[in-house]
């Protein structure tokens, strides 16, 4: 394949996605606010653009992969990578953010004859790296049929979720459950080793119970870096539909609270 397809950042996530499209034949463009990444993103078998005007100006497919609702909004708000767009390209919001956010900024970005949909990754860093990541799509089902070869590089997995928006609010369910159990599985291998159980042991045993999780399948390989972020828009969301979700309020405060313990049972003593 030599089709162009862009990257906007080059971070934990985005960074392997770069070298499996350039792997897998894709004329591959990447660019980051952080310059030091100039070189990974060569080595990733990319060319290097310095400004995204430059490589909304080559490509038909643009990956947005930044880490907040406001760096998206910025970049799409751009006047300049806006002018410099290619009329009928398709940005691709693989950021996790409000699904209002998306929403709002496809209106504003038709104007300019840009495509927007929201393509949420599961699975984490682990599966970013192996290329087996699950992706969510939201859009019109022809936009989606577009991207998939795109998305195929990196995803082992891809549903279309629905309209515009819909990946925001699939990720949100997804996050939501998924810190829910990294913090059930904190606590209960925090109770295991209280009372002098092989953890490692036990862990592996629940695995094949009734218990069994991806948060515990992965133990130890996970960071709780975005958990206050990807829970802060679950409890939005929430309060904007008119739901009451105390679970995921707890969940929220107890992530806080592990996050710089970064799995360490003996925190709770023995």
């Amino acid at each position: 394949m030599s089709q162009p397809v862009g990257v906007i950042g080059a971070g934990r996530m985005g960074l392997p996605l770069i070298g499996h499209l350039a792997r897998r034949g894709f004329a591959t463009l990447a660019t980051d606010l952080d310059v030091s990444r100039k070189s990974e993103i060569e080595k990733s078998g990319a060319a290097w653009r310095a400004r995204a005007q430059e490589l909304a100006a080559e490509c038909d497919v643009v990956l947005v992969c930044v880490g907040y609702d406001h760096e998206l909004r910025a970049l799409l708000h751009d006047p300049v990578l806006l002018a410099a767009a290619k009329p009928g390209a398709i940005y691709a919001v693989l950021s996790t953010v409000h699904p209002k956010t998306v929403q709002a900024l496809a209106a504003r970005c038709s104007k300019s004859g840009i495509h927007v949909v929201d393509a949420t990754m599961c699975r984490g860093g682990k599966a970013a790296d192996e290329g087996t990541l699950l992706s969510f799509v939201g859009g019109e089902a022809a936009l989606v049929e577009r991207l998939r070869p795109v998305l195929a590089a990196f995803s082992s997995d891809i549903v279309h979720t629905g309209a515009l928006g819909s990946a925001q609010v699939a990720k949100a369910v997804n996050n939501l459950i998924m810190w829910a159990c990294l913090t059930a599985d904190h606590e209960g291998l925090a109770l295991a080793s209280r009372y002098g159980l092989d953890v490692e042991k036990l862990r592996k045993a629940l695995l094949i119970s009734s218990a069994a999780n991806n948060a515990l399948a992965n133990w130890g390989t996970q960071t709780m870096a975005w958990a206050e972020d990807d829970m802060a828009i679950v409890a939005q969301m929430a309060a904007e539909s008119g739901i009451s979700l105390p679970q995921a309020g707890l969940t929220r405060e107890l992530c806080r609270a592990l996050k710089p313990r970064r799995y360490k049972l003996d925190d709770y003593g023995r």
